[in-house]
């Protein structure tokens, strides 16, 4: 699979952008061609500001995929909402936009929307075969580690993302809903490399 030449990301917030940013320098990215756009703190919802600047990050993405191979990665959590919501509601943020819908044979765009949050995805990803069958999808981690505990596991649960990225006979048989969608949706994103 080649890497597109550079990377956007729009992410909620730091934790995201950590655990993002780790994925896109293991792809391949040269960290001066990736960008991470995260929600300003304290100016609301931060799922709302991705929501809000996606329509424009989508069109800057298409008008730059013009010129060298370019590629968006959205990450929200889904908190209580289903996955499928929220893909609706970046789907709506275009079309209130008068933007094409993404096309997936053209449009280089990941959507990434962990249920819950992050931290099911980094819980799930940093953890043995034995215990990862206990992580759920029906109930949130976010408190049960502290910020510098969930900070020390990001590397190793980007690099399990990566792996399975390139490896779908790597993946165990019980992947959570969110995770599996967002494995699908990552080739998409990298296959537009020229």
């Amino acid at each position: 699979m080649s890497s597109p030449s550079a990377a956007y990301a729009l992410v909620e917030d730091k934790r995201h952008r950590q655990f993002i940013y780790r994925f896109l320098i293991l792809a391949g990215f040269n960290r001066n061609k990736i960008t991470v756009e995260v929600s300003p703190s304290g100016h609301g919802s931060g799922k709302q500001w991705v929501c809000n600047n996606f329509a424009l990050q989508v069109e800057t993405c298409r008008r730059r995929n013009a010129k060298a191979a370019t590629c968006l990665f959205v990450m929200v959590d889904a908190d209580q909402l289903a996955v499928t919501k929220c893909v609706g509601d970046l789907d709506s943020a275009l079309v209130s936009a008068n933007q094409p819908r993404l096309d997936p044979a053209r449009d280089p765009v990941a959507k990434l929307i962990p249920k819950w949050s992050i931290e099911t995805w980094i819980h799930y990803l940093s953890s043995d075969e034995a215990t990862r069958p206990s992580v759920k999808e029906d109930r949130p981690y976010k408190n049960s580690k502290s910020e510098e505990q969930w900070s020390e596991l990001i590397p190793e649960a980007s690099k399990t993302l990566y792996m399975w990225t390139k490896n779908q006979s790597g993946r165990p048989n019980n992947l959570p809903d969110s995770l599996q969608h967002g494995l699908g949706e990552i080739p998409r994103a990298l296959s537009v490399g020229r």
